[in-house]
């Protein structure tokens, strides 16, 4: 039997401690965490959380709304664009999808350019090739430019593995992360980790919690009726607990989408997912 639970029930159960989460009914797609110090025991892409009809849009690309970014992507690619007079297939190749092998699994990270290194998203290092090799405009966050390349780089590592590396510089980020997942926002008083720890696999109100897991973004949400990043998935979030979000793009969602990222080392990149 489904268990539902409103947002004034999970408030005070949260008030008085909490409790454990609903057993998973069995067929759930799962891996093994990546350590034995990983705090859940099986990794659960939210694709399982969802309906057969939702699954089914994601695994047709035809039906999939989120493949039409994608093509706008593909034809971007070539484009030639700025003061320098370049397209991404300048520094790249004419064929995206095998230039990018290897890429959109392994962000955030840390990315080098000469002597400067800086910590970086993929959104944050398209526009940083748009600025400084291109000479061109940067895109705007959870536009459609930006949405589609992004989804071409991530797609480009659909199946393969989420691959983050949480050492080295890259360690205070995930630390910072961590910190941000299992502290109380807003007026609600919550975590990220009530809902998607604490209560993977039940509901709040028709909402079926899910693992919080990121392997699916940039994704086609059908509550938005079009796509958006992880970080306008983290912002929406915080306005739902009614606490003030951070910016996009920044370092405190840069470092939430690390440690996300790592909680679900091992997923296979699902980009462009479809969720509810």
């Amino acid at each position: 039997m489904k268990k539902f639970i409103s947002i004034t029930s999970i408030v005070a159960l949260l008030c008085a401690g909490g409790y454990a989460a609903a057993e998973l009914a069995d067929g759930y797609t799962k891996v093994d965490p990546p350590n034995a110090e990983h705090p859940l025991d099986e990794l659960i892409s939210g694709y399982q959380f969802r309906k057969e009809g939702t699954q089914a849009t994601q695994d047709d690309d035809f039906e999939n709304p989120g493949m039409l970014l994608l093509d706008q992507a593909m034809d971007q690619w070539s484009v030639a664009e700025g003061s320098e007079g370049k397209a991404c297939s300048d520094c790249h190749s004419d064929d995206p999808l095998e230039s990018m092998q290897g890429v959109g699994s392994t962000y955030p990270k840390f990315t080098e350019e000469g002597d400067h290194r800086a910590f970086r998203n993929i959104e944050n290092q398209i526009n940083h090739c748009r600025t400084e090799r291109m000479g061109a405009k940067p895109w705007k966050y959870d536009k459609p430019d930006m949405l589609g390349m992004t989804i071409l780089v991530r797609h480009a590592d659909r199946g393969e593995p989420v691959n983050v590396a949480i050492d080295g510089d890259a360690e205070s980020y995930f630390e910072r992360g961590k910190e941000m997942y299992y502290t109380r926002y807003g007026q609600l008083d919550m975590a990220c980790s009530h809902c998607h720890e604490d209560n993977y696999g039940n509901y709040i109100r028709a909402d079926h919690l899910s693992q919080g897991q990121t392997n699916g973004f940039p994704t086609y949400r059908l509550k938005w009726q079009g796509v958006g990043s992880v970080h306008r998935r983290f912002k929406g979030c915080m306005k739902n607990i009614r606490a003030e979000p951070y910016k996009v793009g920044e370092e405190d969602f840069l470092s939430l989408e690390l440690y996300t990222s790592w909680r679900g080392q091992g997923l296979p990149i699902e980009t462009p997912a479809v969720r509810n």
